[in-house]
């Protein structure tokens, strides 16, 4: 009998060039579904509960620490969740070698690394680099949903995709208080932050 590990988690290929043999999400999942990513999967609440909103998408969560592989574990079963695959993968630019061009329909990042410190910058996630190879997987007209709850971040964020010819804002107001979607799923972190009076930003990119 296969473990829900073994069914949830799926490695990264890599060829003999040392790059990302690209996932096939039809192989995958056996089905032609959307497909849609989170990147930074945190304890699990929303991928685990957003799955069973909309069964007929595929999602696959993106998450460097196995700690939260393992959070995220608990909250799966293959019965409820058939349509999620997770991968422990630190996600860079490399991002386009995993998946093919225009494959993703959309992409949740929820609360990024801020990296606070001004010499840590380089180490942000929303860089021109990386929306470039974002883009490249991106269907025309996918989302990219955003939030932080790091005010310097958060106009980093803002200036980064604006700057990018591939991305426009998809609301006239550029961040807004409370999140856009009527399903919105809050996280462990973002329960959290806010009892501690920290206000999250949430942003809506579209990939043109």
């Amino acid at each position: 009998m296969i473990s829900d590990r073994d069914f949830f988690v799926i490695k990264p290929q890599i060829n003999e060039q040392g790059k990302f043999i690209s996932l096939n999400p039809v192989d995958l999942f056996h089905n032609s579904h959307p497909l849609y990513l989170e990147i930074g999967c945190g304890k699990g609440e929303f991928i685990a509960r957003y799955s069973i909103l909309h069964p007929e998408y595929n999602y696959i969560g993106l998450e460097a620490a196995e700690k939260r592989i393992n959070n995220t574990l608990k909250k799966l079963t293959p019965e409820q969740n058939p349509n999620v695959r997770l991968m422990r993968l630190y996600v860079d630019n490399s991002i386009c070698q995993l998946f093919p061009a225009e494959s993703v329909s959309g992409v949740f990042i929820q609360y990024p690394d801020p990296w606070p410190k001004r010499k840590h910058h380089r180490r942000r996630l929303i860089q021109q680099e990386f929306l470039t190879s974002l883009a490249m997987i991106l269907k025309p007209l996918a989302q990219v949903q955003i939030t932080t709850d790091n005010s310097d971040y958060a106009a980093w964020i803002l200036d980064e995709f604006l700057a990018h010819p591939s991305f426009i804002s998809v609301y006239e107001e550029l961040m807004l208080k409370e999140s856009p979607f009527e399903e919105h799923i809050p996280t462990w972190y973002e329960s959290e932050q806010r009892r501690q009076g920290f206000e999250p930003q949430y942003m809506l990119f579209k990939r043109i």
